[in-house]
Parts: C-alpha cells; sequence; structure tokens
C-alpha cells in the first residue's frame, strides 16, 4: 500500500471537519516523527510524505474548543511524555484529573484537554480503568513508544469512528466517508465497520490484535452540538487535489 497515498487520502476525507491546525506523525522502526502547522489541510496535503517502512500513521485536523491553536504543543498529534496521540472530542474534567493524579503538563504553556488522555496513559498504561475516569466525548489513537509496534484506537461517548480493514492494513477515520475516500484512492475495497462505544483496540503490524471494553462515563452532556462540517472550503479543495494526484498523467 502507498502510504503516501493513504495519509493524504484520510487527510482530504476528514479536511472539512475543521481548518485551525493540521497534523500528523508516523513510526517505523525508529524514532516517531510528528509534523504540525496551524492551517488547514488544504497547505499541508502535497506536503505530506510517509515513508515506507512506516507501521503507524496518525492524522488531524482540528477546530478547537479548548487550547488555543497559536500554541503549537496545543495541536494534534498531541505529546505527552512517551505518548503520542490524536483526539476527536471534548474532555470536560481534564484540569480536575491533571490535579488528582499530580501531573504536570508536557509543556507549561499547554491546555489543550485532550492531553490528560494521553498523560494518563503515559503515567498508568493503556487499560481500560484509565479511559473510565475520563468525562466527555471521546474518539482517540495513541502510540505508546513503551510499545512501539501498537497503535491503540478508543471510542468513549458523542463521538464516531469507524475502521476500514484491508489484507494487510487497517485503517481509522472518525466517518465511514473518509474511509471510502482512502478507497477510492488506494483503488482497492476494505471491510468497514463502526466501533461501538466503549471499546479500546489494539492494533499491531495491521491486525485487530485485541479488544476490550470499557464503560465511558455517560454523565457529559454537550451544552450546544457542533456541527459535523465545520470548513467545507477545505473540503472540498483537498478532495480535488487528491483526485489531480491520483489520475494518471
Amino acid at each position: 500500500m502507498n502510504r503516501t497515498l493513504a495519509a493524504q487520502a484520510l487527510l482530504a476525507g476528514i479536511a472539512e471537519r475543521g481548518a485551525d491546525a493540521v497534523g500528523y506523525a508516523h513510526r517505523d522502526a525508529g524514532q516517531l516523527e510528528v509534523h504540525k502547522q496551524q492551517t488547514g489541510a488544504s497547505a499541508l496535503l502535497d506536503a505530506v510524505l510517509v515513508p515506507s517502512t512506516t507501521r503507524q500513521v496518525l492524522v488531524h485536523v482540528r477546530d478547537y474548543t479548548k487550547g488555543h491553536p497559536t500554541i503549537a504543543a496545543n495541536n494534534h498529534p498531541v505529546r505527552h511524555g512517551r505518548v503520542t496521540g490524536v483526539h476527536n472530542g471534548i474532555i470536560a474534567n481534564d484540569e480536575e484529573l491533571f490535579a488528582r493524579h499530580g501531573i504536570e503538563r508536557d509543556e507549561p504553556d499547554m491546555s489543550v484537554d485532550s492531553e490528560i488522555i494521553f498523560a494518563l496513559v503515559e503515567s498508568r498504561g493503556t487499560s481500560p480503568d484509565v479511559l473510565e475516569e475520563l468525562v466527555g466525548a471521546m474518539a482517540a489513537a495513541w502510540i505508546d513508544e513503551r510499545r512501539p509496534d501498537v497503535l491503540h484506537v478508543a471510542r468513549g461517548i458523542g463521538r464516531p469512528l469507524w475502521i476500514a480493514r484491508g489484507r494487510h492494513e487497517v485503517l481509522f477515520a472518525s466517518t465511514r466517508a473518509a474511509l471510502e475516500v482512502a478507497e477510492r484512492a488506494l483503488r482497492t475495497t476494505f471491510r468497514k465497520t463502526e466501533v461501538e462505544e466503549g471499546r479500546l483496540l489494539a492494533l499491531e503490524d495491521g491486525t485487530l490484535v485485541e479488544e476490550r471494553r470499557f464503560a465511558p462515563d455517560r454523565s457529559y452532556r454537550e451544552e450546544s452540538e457542533l456541527p459535523a462540517v465545520r470548513a467545507p472550503h477545505e473540503g472540498r479543495f483537498c478532495l480535488e487535489r487528491l483526485a489531480a494526484l491520483t489520475t494518471p498523467a
């Protein structure tokens, strides 16, 4: 599979969801590399480069709610210690959990709520118990450098999450439509499934190797429901540009 094209396709498929920042991370047998910038996806799409040896990729566009995007550390992928991840949603009790567990922010200027997910994983490891402490809406994915061969994907409440399984790879995205964009770009077909709420998945070498359940806190109610499409111009541009990239000369 063309890893750069797969990442570009997933980015184009989610570009309409936000334009405050964009980023991606990839890891091969060596160090995790993170690229992010305070733009929409259209300004990054052509520059995406994922080596052929890459084993995991995280892609994200941001429409921020907490943690101003002028602070680069607030933008996704978010790093805390040895854990790097992306998150769609809102964590309402992040400050409470930082205080309860005596955890400091990874960088002093950080204030993004998503960081607490990866801070708890850094402190206590990936487990259902950790995810059950979170209050809010969540679909997230992360790489823990202590288990570099595994990519973790989790869905709490309030946000969608889909996975697509091929012969040698697993892709994930916020929507089925984004995975269908990847199918068209890669000229293949995946088996697509919506992840149920309260599920923690482990992906390794392009295979779903473990699925665990957790009980997400269902007390959270969003004050106002955010629209799924918040940057339609970004979506249109990126899909048109992707079509051009995949059209034979």
